[in-house]
């Protein structure tokens, strides 16, 4: 079977949760042959692959969306658009729920376009947006709403006429752009779709919007309604969608998702890979607090630091080492380290990218500080290690880390703190430097919840069961 995998911001250029999900999956099905639809932000990542790709990876397709500019220098053409056309890109610009994609694809696609851009320097483009300022937005200022649309549409009108490959499956592991995309293979070549999300792409990029200085306060509701308007057009089109627990399969529901077309596959991994890491000294007295995680601003470091300040005024002798990638975000990499310069904290150190194996073993306490995760790799790994984490109450940490209530789960495997709450964390940390009994008791209650319920052995069966099940449709 040839599976075409739609990720956006990812896989292969950033490594790490989602990426190492989709690397573990390609890898585990060498029976299946995978083309790679990357969709990255920055031209400049073009070709700067950080994983090897695996051999039954016969094709990446690169596409990044500050490359799309507007073609040719002809305004006011009439492409001579109908009502039906005219309307479902009304609908897909208000963000309506009742968006008919169908015809968005056939007309973003039509060959009577010379250029990809065309339409969005077209007097159809200018009287359709007139109109619907007038029945919808008629409070906004005209002029802002032009461009606003227009830099909304852009990305989004080049990758519906970007060439897409033909495959038996399509799979996008989010909703968003790769979501869209996805649709595109089913309607374009009517082969099934599948749909993963790890976390939930449209509240992440709501509360992004919510923060961001870029767009003006009155704009944020219509760019808000589009990305939520992206991901029904993903919701509708899959066959099966995916999701990683429960509470994320209920907010799916919410946002419009058909019940029956939901399922929970959780993320696994190979516990016998994280059986014998290579220790801690025996006669070492420090206390070795890490965290597994990218350097930005979702991972929310800067929290982080200012916990681990707070624990080395009580525990001296701890240290803290922060593993991943520094590179993604400079800026706020190099305002980390301002902070902890600020901070005074010795005995901290940034690893970049490593193999995290090597490092996790001389640890004692794991620390995530998201403001938004999915059911984060990091923590698995660090339960798979033995390794009592400290996590705040994000996406399915909760679970992880307390348990289902299942029969055969087991104790706590860390500590749940709120987010943003420097404080709670640093007293979280600190009752685990001074406790070594419920450390260990902490990392093998993990271990046993991992071995449990969270292996890559029951993670690529039901992934491998799903891609037949579609592949026969």
């Amino acid at each position: 079977m040839k599976i075409c995998i739609v990720a956006e911001g990812s896989y292969p250029y950033i490594t790490g949760g989602v990426s190492s999900w989709i690397h573990t999956l390609v890898s585990s099905m060498p029976e299946h042959q995978f083309i790679i639809y990357a969709i990255g932000a920055e031209e400049r990542y073009r070709g700067q692959f950080r994983y090897k790709l695996p051999e039954n990876v016969e094709q990446v397709v690169e596409v990044f969306l500050d490359s799309f500019h507007l073609d040719g220098k002809r305004w006011g053409r009439s492409l001579k658009m109908n009502k039906e056309e005219r309307e479902a890109l009304k609908a897909l610009i208000a963000g309506e729920e009742e968006t008919d994609w169908e015809r968005v694809f056939r007309t973003l696609r039509d060959a009577r376009w010379r250029t990809s851009t065309e339409f969005l320097m077209s007097r159809d483009y200018f009287d359709l947006l007139s109109e619907l300022c007038r029945e919808r937005f008629e409070q906004l200022p005209f002029t802002e709403m032009f461009w606003t649309v227009r830099s909304m549409l852009l990305p989004l009108v080049q990758l519906i006429r970007h060439p897409l490959p033909q495959a038996d499956l399509y799979h996008a592991v989010s909703t968003g752009y790769a979501g869209v995309i996805a649709s595109l293979g089913k309607h374009l070549y009517g082969k099934p779709m599948l749909l993963t999300e790890h976390g939930i792409y449209s509240r992440e990029r709501e509360e992004e919007i919510i923060k961001a200085d870029w767009v003006k306060g009155y704009f944020k509701d219509l760019w808000i309604r589009y990305f939520y308007g992206l991901s029904r057009c993903a919701y509708g089109y899959a066959d099966r969608v995916v999701t990683l627990f429960q509470r994320n399969r209920e907010i799916q529901a919410e946002l419009g998702c058909p019940e029956s077309k939901i399922m929970i596959i959780p993320n696994g991994i190979k516990v016998d890979d994280y059986l014998n890491l290579p220790g801690k000294d025996g006669d070492a007295k420090t206390i070795n607090i890490g965290a597994i995680v990218r350097v930005v601003p979702i991972k929310d470091i800067k929290t982080m630091l200012y916990a681990f300040a707070a624990v080395k005024r009580e525990v001296p002798q701890a240290t803290f080492t922060i593993m991943g990638s520094c590179d993604e975000e400079p800026e706020y990499y190099q305002e980390c380290l301002e902070l902890v310069k600020m901070l005074e904290i010795a005995d901290l150190a940034f690893t970049g990218s490593i193999n995290v194996k090597q490092v996790l073993g001389r640890m004692d306490v794991i620390v995530l500080t998201s403001i938004s995760e999915g059911q984060p790799l990091a923590v698995l790994e660090a339960m798979a290690a033995a390794k009592p984490v400290v996590a705040t109450d994000v996406g399915n940490c909760r679970e992880l880390l307390y348990g289902s209530g299942q029969e055969g789960d087991t104790g706590r495997a860390g500590i749940i703190v709120p987010v943003l709450d420097d404080a709670e964390i640093a007293r979280a940390i600190i009752s685990l430097c001074r406790n070594s009994v419920a450390r260990q008791a902490m990392g093998l209650n993990g271990r046993r919840r991992v071995m449990y319920a969270y292996t890559h052995d029951q993670f690529t069966d039901r992934y491998e069961s799903l891609y037949r099940s579609l592949g026969l449709k």
